[in-house]
């Protein structure tokens, strides 16, 4: 399937070293996205309210994010790469196990051990995209990112759906026992995911060499292109729910059991990977209309999720935020390396995912406040700022058509 999907440059060294870096990507996110499939369920046994969920939760994304800038800096200062990936990674996939011995009413702890797995994204993330960028030139940038893309949520599926069988056998009984059984099973991923790593780490030591360097820096008007393309992902990232809040809203709903919820992010996590194969594919063909395509897709998930109230609205909903997760985690990094210069990208993508972070935890967080008030306050915000992205694409669009012309 891989092989046809680049047309015949699987066998390259590039491709290879795209691939063992998916396979991380996917132990890793059976690991920190098969816990955070709980957490909207886990948290309220813990004592935490609806806009706690949404302030933590929003305020580690913001954590994971924001750091970006500062170590995508240091990344592109030091040229550490594979130092700063392995360490982040280390942290990110270690503080999940710790969630088995949080005690009763422990919900602040739970929090710090959540907001210490962001962290560790958040210092291997722009290290390990400059990486991934540097093959992802010779593969085609959408293929490279959207291949990538979909190993990572094949491990987001499969994580959710192991806690599932975890919960489903342990049957009834005190619920906190039974995630906290999750989170230590989750420890063999993360174990997984290291042990990856320092293959790829002895395997690939120069990713740098894949990609040859440029002739001449991007024309000033490709950096105006990236200004108004972070202040577009921004307004998406704004309005767009993190998924605790969508699974608070399911069980306060009644319309599916609480052993199922790991399933329904497991779906959307299904839905992610494919989407990202398809608009990965279409970015390296359209460019900047894929971006289009998706966002006017993906705006409109909270409708069907807080507005219709039932189980076949929560499914489209799902299958439409998938859609969207799809394009943050694959095209919208492509679109990155479309518009920055191989000497700063650390930095490029350190600005990126900052804004989006900052955008995504002041979001979440007012978002958990109108759900409080009520969710159709909720819907009205999170549609209106994503369709705000949609000219600030199309502008984009016409500029790089100029460029290429």
């Amino acid at each position: 399937m891989f092989r046809k999907y680049i047309h015949g440059k699987a066998a390259t060294p590039a491709f290879a070293f795209v691939m063992l870096m998916g396979v991380v990507s996917l132990f890793a996110d059976m690991t920190h996205e098969g816990a955070r499939s709980l957490y909207g369920a886990y948290l309220p046994l813990l004592g935490a309210s609806a806009t706690a969920i949404g302030f933590v939760t929003g305020f580690g994304e913001l954590v994971g994010y924001a750091l970006r800038l500062l170590t995508g800096v240091i990344a592109n200062k030091t040229k550490k790469y594979w130092s700063m990936t392995l360490i982040g990674y280390g942290i990110n996939v270690v503080a999940i196990p710790f969630l088995a011995l949080v005690p009763e009413n422990g919900w602040i702890l739970a929090c710090m051990l959540i907001i210490m797995e962001r962290t560790g994204k958040a210092i291997r993330q722009p290290a390990k995209n400059t990486l991934l960028s540097f093959a992802a030139t010779q593969v085609g940038v959408g293929k490279a990112f959207a291949v990538q893309e979909f190993l990572d949520q094949l491990g987001a599926f499969l994580g959710p759906v192991i806690l599932f069988a975890v919960l489903w056998f342990k049957g009834g009984g005190n619920p906190l026992a039974g995630y906290a059984m999750c989170f230590a099973v989750l420890a063999i991923p993360a174990l997984l995911t290291m042990i990856v790593l320092f293959q790829a780490r002895h395997r690939f030591p120069n990713p740098e060499s894949f990609e040859k360097e440029e002739d001449k820096e991007k024309p000033f008007t490709a950096r105006r292109s990236f200004i108004m393309y972070i202040v577009a992902i921004s307004c998406f990232a704004l309005g767009f729910v993190d998924f605790p809040l969508i699974t608070m809203h399911v069980a306060k709903l009644d319309i599916l059991p609480a052993s199922t919820l790991p399933l329904l992010y497991a779906g959307a996590m299904i839905v992610d990977a494919f989407a990202a194969l398809f608009f990965g594919w279409l970015f390296d063909r359209v460019r900047f209309k894929a971006l289009l395509l998706s966002g006017l897709l993906a705006a409109f998930f909270a409708v069907f999720i807080f507005a219709v109230n039932s189980l076949w609205g929560v499914v489209i909903g799902i299958i439409l935020w998938g859609v969207g997760m799809g394009a943050q985690e694959s095209i919208l990094k492509a679109a990155v390396v479309t518009l920055s210069p191989k000497d700063s990208r650390s930095v490029s993508f350190g600005l990126f995912e900052s804004c989006f972070g900052l955008s995504w935890f002041l979001g979440s967080w007012l978002m958990g406040w109108l759900y409080d008030f009520h969710p159709v306050w909720l819907v009205a915000f999170s549609v209106g700022t994503q369709l705000l992205a949609l000219p600030l694409y199309a502008a984009i669009h016409f500029k790089d058509d100029t460029l290429q012309g």
